[in-house]
This record gives C-alpha cells, sequence and structure tokens, in this order.
C-alpha cells in the first residue's frame, strides 16, 4: 500500500513578490505614523491638558518604575530601563485616552458623526447597516443587529428623529417579532446619548439572542434594505456647506 505523501510545501515567494512585501509593508508603517502624527497635531490644538497629563503621568510611572527595580536591585543604573520603559507605557496611554476623548469632541454634533462612530468604533458582535432611513434635514436612522436584538440609532434634531425611528420601529417589528427593539438619540441636546457614551450603551444591554439567531434575523431584515445613506459617511467636514449637502441628499431620495 502507498504511503499517503506529506503536507505539500508553499512555493517560496520569487524576488519580484518579496520586493512587493516589503514595499506594502513599508507603505503601512508610513500610513500608520501619519495616522499617529494627525492624531496628535489634533489631540495637542483641541485639548490643553494633553501635554502637560503627558508629562504628569509619565514622570509618575517613570518614578515608580525606577523606585521599585532599585529596591529590588540596589543598582543606581539598572532602575533608569525600567523607569524609560514605564514612562513610555504611561505616555501612550494618556495619548491613546485623550486622543480618543479629543476625537469625540471634534466630531459630535456634525451630521454622520454616529454613522461615523458606528462603522469605525463599534465594538461587540454587532450588524450594521447605515442610513435605513433620513431626511433632507441630514437626519439619519441606522439600524444594529446583535446579541441584544434590533438597536436603532438616531441622529439629528429630537423632534424630526422620534418620527423617523417610529416609523423604523414598525416596519422592524412585523419582521422581528417578539425580539427586542432598542432605540436612542446621539447628539448634544437634553435627553440625547453623548457620541462617546455610545460604545458604552450598546456594551450594557443585555443578550437575547444566540449567534445563530443574529444571523437568521439579519438576513430577514436585509430585505427591508433602507434608502442610501442621505448622510455623507462621516462627520461633515469643517466648512462644509449644509445647502449644498441637502441639494445632494434631495437628489439621492
Amino acid at each position: 500500500m502507498a504511503k499517503s505523501s506529506g503536507p505539500t510545501k508553499a512555493p517560496k515567494p520569487t524576488r519580484a513578490e518579496k520586493k512587493v512585501i516589503r514595499a506594502g509593508k513599508r507603505a503601512q508603517r508610513r500610513e500608520t505614523w501619519a495616522n499617529l502624527r494627525q492624531a496628535f497635531t489634533i489631540t495637542r490644538q483641541n485639548d490643553a491638558r494633553f501635554l502637560p497629563y503627558v508629562a504628569l503621568f509619565g514622570v509618575l510611572a517613570a518614578a515608580v518604575g525606577y523606585l521599585v527595580v532599585f529596591e529590588i536591585t540596589g543598582s543606581i543604573i539598572a532602575p533608569i530601563v525600567t523607569a524609560v520603559i514605564f514612562f513610555a507605557v504611561a505616555a501612550m496611554l494618556v495619548f491613546s485616552r485623550r486622543a480618543q476623548t479629543a476625537m469625540f469632541t471634534q466630531a459630535e454634533g456634525q451630521p454622520g458623526a454616529a454613522g461615523w462612530m458606528l462603522q469605525q468604533q463599534l465594538r461587540g458582535d454587532w450588524r450594521l447597516e447605515q442610513g435605513v432611513a433620513g431626511n433632507t434635514h441630514l437626519d439619519a436612522i441606522h439600524r444594529l443587529v446583535g446579541r441584544p436584538g434590533v438597536v436603532l440609532v438616531g441622529e439629528g434634531a429630537q423632534h424630526r428623529v422620534r418620527g423617523l425611528i417610529a416609523q423604523e420601529k414598525k416596519k422592524v417589528a412585523r419582521i422581528a417579532g417578539d425580539t427586542p427593539i432598542y432605540d436612542v438619540i446621539v447628539g448634544t441636546e437634553e435627553g440625547d446619548l453623548r457620541l462617546a457614551k455610545l460604545n458604552r450603551y450598546l456594551l450594557k444591554l443585555p443578550s437575547n439572542l444566540s449567534k445563530q439567531e443574529v444571523g437568521a434575523l439579519d438576513k430577514r431584515l436585509a430585505a427591508l434594505g433602507g434608502g442610501r445613506p442621505p448622510l455623507p459617511q462621516g462627520p461633515m467636514p469643517a466648512g462644509a456647506k449644509m445647502r449644498n449637502v441637502q441639494r445632494a441628499a434631495r437628489r439621492k431620495s
């Protein structure tokens, strides 16, 4: 009886393929550094406490690291490496937190901010459908399907968005049956949920469906479709004219 041959080895990449891979990695590194520089610039411009906090917490962390290693080793030189590492880690943590806050502050209140946040920052097993309902005022409803059930996220003026949510709820309820349907309006008015708290709100919702039920429900709701997104794909660019965007939204509707 002939022995079965072992798994075939993948062919080694050619010199040209290696060159393409290296070029791709370099481009990715350049993009990462460019994003970091942009985030640093935006955070510094919008957060006056950013640099003082980086220095304060970085120095405190470095001091703790130095003292701990000094107590263990008794050396004066060895703890310096630990202090530098502690400083870098603390500075990056502060940078990450303050950059996220500055990003939300800059985007909050702009048309499309909630849809952009859901697309870029959403955590958890969610199926997102942007712009399932909207109007020429650039108010919009986004639909999420996940373990809690269905969540309708509205953004825009409350007195207009409530009507859009009510209409969408009726459409969803005909297909979702007894599945829980939650709704929330993201904005800066009294009673709105602030943009920075949207992820936290979604994570706190109870788990009501299994993964299989989520997939089946998402397929059924996909038949509803939805209007083409009436909003730009992200927060409105600074200086954009509302009248021009509304005109474009009317042409799409």
